[in-house]
């Protein structure tokens, strides 16, 4: 285990992370970024409303949530909302494809902690987490 990882914490455990996106494709993308640098993908999600129970049954082994804002049943912006009322200090990371910018505008002001967009830059995407994770 590369101890130099970002996704690691100075006591060695990793930061654990829930990702939420209806794509496969996006979800196992961001998985292979983050698990490349020591993080822990603790489950992933195909929707909003999935995300929120996935979030409450692992509460409080949840660092950080990636989250999809345009997915069926439940959108990204309602689950962050429901994942805010049940957790105040929940770490929510929005992703949403180029061109959202009043729904990123929206999720910001609604209490996430940053974006990252869609196609995924492996450097981007990193630098997000860290900046959420205040990790230096």
């Amino acid at each position: 285990m590369n101890s130099n990882a970002i996704g690691v914490r100075l006591n060695g455990n990793p930061y654990r992370v829930l990702v939420v996106d209806d794509s496969v494709f996006i979800a196992k993308q961001l998985s292979q970024i983050l698990t490349s640098e020591g993080f822990e993908v603790v489950g992933t999600a195909a929707d909003g409303t999935q995300g929120l129970d996935r979030y409450k049954e692992m509460h409080p082994n949840i660092d950080l949530v990636t989250m999809d804002i345009t997915m069926p049943k439940m959108d990204g912006i309602t689950a962050l909302e429901k994942i805010l009322e049940f957790d105040k200090n929940a770490v929510v990371l929005m992703v949403s494809a180029l061109g959202k910018e009043d729904l990123i505008k929206k999720s910001i002001i609604t209490g996430a902690k940053g974006f990252i967009v869609k196609p995924l830059d492996r450097a981007k995407v990193l630098e997000r987490v860290s900046n959420a994770l205040k990790i230096s």
